[in-house]
């Protein structure tokens, strides 16, 4: 019947709020709760995260988010972000009538203004207050919170298990309180927390040990190998340790080795550490999966030979600029982790082609690949990576001066489950190779070939016609044109990323091409193409009405009228970066919010 309202006649409000949670997309969530003021009421009810960004005046912000979303399990308040997150779609004037009171009687100068647009313990508080039962809370750089704001929040939150406060100037006594009341705590982050000494670390150690799963610490200057001595002994169950610190050494890695049998993840940037602790990480944790050791100056091949032997479980492996590891310490690591599925070697000048061979002959299940700045590594190292590690589905390499055509050959033909290729200045790889690609990894949806200047149109057109990629950057590829990524236009509709910075020989031919043949395009970077017009931008935003942010910095062809076009015509534009002076008073108003200035004065 018509105007019979037949859902919520018949429906609890039990049946509408589960089916809300089942809900996959926020845009979705919010469509569903401007239905009706039941709809509104039970979404809120259904809600259990929140994310936040700064805002104007974050205390009373939170009280209002508090009062309307009652059921919130999981908090994030990061004050790196420029604008709020919120939850609901609200009118400008709402939100500038409850930032007024903070704006109107603020007297005291610059530095109040600053105060005011940072949480505070008050904004704990109501935190506590409103969400007693909160499981997990991020305070991302919320500089203006103390031990005080902190010990509240532990006394009435006791269920907590998640605790990230990375940058936050806590102290020794908010800390400890989290050790003393959250005794399900099983994740905490103290990176960049530069109040802490070892006082409050090993009463946390003490308070939540049982519990405690994952430990996260960097640039604490006051933390030592005491407080890794107290996580030892009391945090029997770690399976995270994340360490970067300049005054930890060898005690304190030794001690977690010998008290955390059940440590999975190891991530170590600690000048002062030695082959000795990674001896005991290989001899004393076995569960071990993922090793990240990055800038030491101490480990040899004779840490990396103990992982080999001790840690057959490993799967993911990074070493970044470790100077002294050679092609032994890898192939001790391929002969014992038979089941490394990610390895990325970064600045490691040592490690040449003999040890990607043996990982090539003896991890055959490896999935992803990063090579960054190896100068040693030969085209023979890949080729033997494509003839055996056939579930290869990403490969990064950047700076790798002797990697050619024949070892992407080589991966084109042996990987042909590759969905992601990452190549950056690479100047010995040309068409041939990434036209082989084309013709094999028909699976491939991301492409970025930066600064590879032997790379030209046919190698796109062979990619145009055999993959359907979403993600595409070609920037400073200089022998690129319209052809080229025309063909890219055609043969890729499901394109939603695309760089074509740098590439001066583009022109509005290819801005048409991909106005008609990729509506789904989200984000576009154009700078530094001196032949796009106006025109050319106008064909482009005509049928690629998604478009989310759009760089164009340095393109003379583009005047404000094209700023203006693209302003007009995408309802869903969040960033746009362009020249201060092409921007004009009337395409201010309208979008003020969403441009950024590259140059200021040009």
């Amino acid at each position: 019947m018509r105007g019979h309202d037949w859902i919520n006649t018949a429906l609890p409000d039990e049946l509408i709020v589960e089916i809300f949670r089942c809900l996959d997309s926020k845009i979705s969530r919010d469509a569903c709760s401007l239905v009706c003021r039941r709809w509104l009421k039970l979404e809120r009810l259904s809600r259990t995260t929140l994310r936040i960004g700064a805002t104007g005046s974050p205390d009373l912000f939170v009280q209002l988010l508090a009062r309307r979303f009652v059921n919130v399990r999981n908090v994030h308040i990061d004050e790196r972000l420029a604008i709020s997150i919120s939850l609901h779609p609200r009118r400008r004037r709402r939100k500038e009538a409850m930032r007024l009171p903070y704006h109107a009687t603020d007297n005291t100068g610059a530095e109040g203004a600053l105060e005011s647009s940072c949480l505070s313990d008050a904004g704990l508080f109501a935190l506590s207050v409103g969400f007693p039962n909160l499981e997990k809370l991020s305070l991302i750089w919320c500089s203006n919170i103390s031990s005080h704001g902190l010990t509240t929040l532990a006394e009435k939150c006791k269920f907590l298990k998640s605790l990230d406060l990375q940058g936050c100037y806590v102290g020794d006594q908010g800390v400890a309180a989290v050790g003393e009341f959250c005794k399900q705590l099983e994740d905490v982050n103290l990176r960049f927390c530069e109040g802490l000494t070892d006082t409050g670390l090993v009463a946390l150690a003490h308070g939540c040990g049982k519990a405690l799963k994952a430990f996260g610490i960097a640039a604490c200057a006051k933390i030592t190998d005491v407080s890794l001595e107290a996580v030892g002994v009391h945090c029997t169950y770690l399976e995270t340790l994340s360490l970067d610190s300049e005054v930890i050494h060898n005690k304190g890695v030794l001690s977690v080795a010998q008290g955390c049998p059940h440590l999975k993840v190891l991530k170590l940037q600690c000048m002062n550490v030695t082959d000795e602790a990674l001896v005991a990480v290989g001899s004393l944790c076995p569960s071990l999966e993922l090793l990240a050791l990055y800038s030491f100056q101490e480990f040899t091949d004779k840490g990396l030979r103990a992982i080999g032997i001790g840690c057959k479980k490993l799967k993911n492996l990074t070493l970044s600029d470790c100077y002294f590891l050679s092609d032994m310490g890898l192939e001790a690591v391929a002969a014992g982790c038979k089941e490394l599925t990610h390895l990325e070697v970064n600045g490691c000048h040592n490690i040449g082609t003999m040890g990607l061979e043996s990982i090539a002959r003896s991890c055959i299940q490896l999935t992803e690949l990063a090579l960054l700045y190896c100068q040693k590594i030969a085209n023979s190292g890949l080729l033997g990576v494509g003839q055996s590690c056939k579930f290869l589905q990403a490969l990064h390499l950047v700076d790798c001066s002797k990697i050619g055509d024949e070892a992407i050959c080589g991966i084109a033909k042996g990987c042909t489950n590759l969905k992601k290729l990452h190549i950056r200045r690479c100047y010995e790889i040309g068409n041939a190779g990434i036209i082989a690609i084309g013709e094999n990894c028909k699976f491939l949806t991301d492409l970025s070939l930066r600064f590879c200047d032997r790379v030209g149109d046919e190698a796109l057109i062979a990619i145009g016609k055999g993959c359907s990629l979403h993600q595409l950057n070609v920037s400073g590829c200089h022998r690129i044109g319209d052809v080229g990524i025309a063909a890219i236009a055609r043969g890729c509709p499901q394109l939603s990323y695309l760089d074509v910075s740098v590439l001066e020989n583009l022109g509005d031919m290819a801005m048409a091409e991909l106005g008609e043949g990729c509506p789904l395009l989200k984000d576009v970077v154009l700078s530094h193409c001196h032949q796009i017009t106006d025109a050319g931008i106008m064909h482009l935003v005509k049928w690629c009405t998604m478009l989310e942010s759009c760089h164009m910095v340095y393109c003379p062809g583009i005047s404000a009228a094209g700023v203006a076009t693209v302003v007009s015509s995408c309802p869903s534009i969040k960033k746009i970066l362009v020249e201060k002076w092409k921007v004009s008073e009337r395409t201010k108003r309208r979008a003020g919010s969403v441009i950024s200035y590259l140059c200021v004065d040009l």
